[in-house]
């Protein structure tokens, strides 16, 4: 047997996931408001470093895609590490 866990924020989704579930035929328990990562061990220095710089390269992501900042090309960082 294996257990999956899902972290669902949007209850269409949720919704939606469920139907999927039943229409396999799959047992499953849903636990309201707990918070997963709560009881996870906190995140080392080193961690946390690498999580800032990925929520802000998504970050950055984010605004070139809605067009606020330009972002360089691959040529561009080729260039300038060459």
């Amino acid at each position: 047997m294996t257990t999956l866990t899902v972290n669902i924020d949007d209850k269409k989704t949720e919704k939606a996931i469920k139907i999927v579930l039943d229409a396999f035929g799959l047992d499953y328990n849903i636990k309201q408001g707990a918070d997963p990562l709560a009881s996870e061990r906190p995140l080392t220095k080193s961690e946390q470093a690498m999580y800032k710089r990925l929520k802000r390269s998504f970050e950055q992501i984010k605004l070139h895609q809605e067009g606020k900042i330009n972002l360089p090309t691959i040529e561009d960082v080729l260039a300038e590490i060459s």
